[in-house]
């Protein structure tokens, strides 16, 4: 089993995924940035580790990377506090997180990102452009570390139910996917480590996540 380092574990995606994780056996510390939130990822099966990304430089994070097999990243600013927290979130946060992970010598990093076609063919506002413009970003610096990547761009993420069921690739069409499935495919992925310096599109499908990522595997 894995030690698992998740960022941003407090989220969405994270809550599911530490959950996931805790579940198949795997120990995972979960950095989140208020102290309310230590006792529901206790429950879910975390250690918790106190943290704010935005003030955090690589030399303390990666004291707390420490040991760890495998950095996944899904922070994100969810739209709130505008171009700036956008920027220090989904942007500078990661790239310290990438440098954190050097400096500690975990080399094998998973990020959730974003589909590139997201909000196609509806009214863009200037804050989800930066979104996109700094999320493309964030991909490129992490490409670039020389680490173990898997780079995940799932589509519109949704609250309904997982199904464990995806369309996984490196071009697919775009759709909507659970945030349990996105969590599930991270834990795959987490336990998949010969599939590396891989950019991964997410949908809701039909085929069930080992299988999809079996088939990456072996194109890899």
């Amino acid at each position: 089993m894995s030690q698992v380092f998740v960022v941003g574990a407090a989220g969405k995606v994270g809550r599911h995924l530490v959950r996931q994780l805790a579940e198949r056996g795997h120990r995972v510390r979960a950095l989140h940035r208020r102290a309310e939130q230590a006792d529901a990822l206790r429950a879910d099966g975390a250690v918790p580790v106190c943290g704010d990304l935005q003030q955090l430089d690589a030399v303390g994070l990666a004291e707390m990377l420490a040991g760890s097999d495998v950095v996944v990243f899904s922070a994100g600013a969810g739209g709130k506090g505008g171009a700036g927290a956008t920027r220090a979130i989904d942007g500078h946060a990661l790239q310290v997180a990438v440098d954190a992970a050097r400096r500690a010598g975990v080399q094998r990093f998973l990020l959730v990102s974003a589909f590139p076609e997201a909000g196609r063919g509806k009214p863009m506002s200037d804050t989800f452009e930066i979104y996109m413009q700094v999320k493309k970003q964030a991909d490129v610096y992490l490409a670039a570390s020389g680490l173990e990547w898997v780079i995940l761009r799932p589509g519109t993420l949704s609250d309904a139910e997982g199904s464990g069921l995806v369309t996984a690739g490196p071009a697919i069409a775009y759709g909507e996917v659970p945030r349990a499935d996105v969590a599930a495919t991270l834990v795959a992925l987490v336990e998949r480590p010969g599939i590396t310096r891989a950019i991964i599109e997410l949908t809701a499908g039909t085929t069930p996540v080992g299988d999809a990522l079996h088939y990456l595997a072996a194109q890899s």
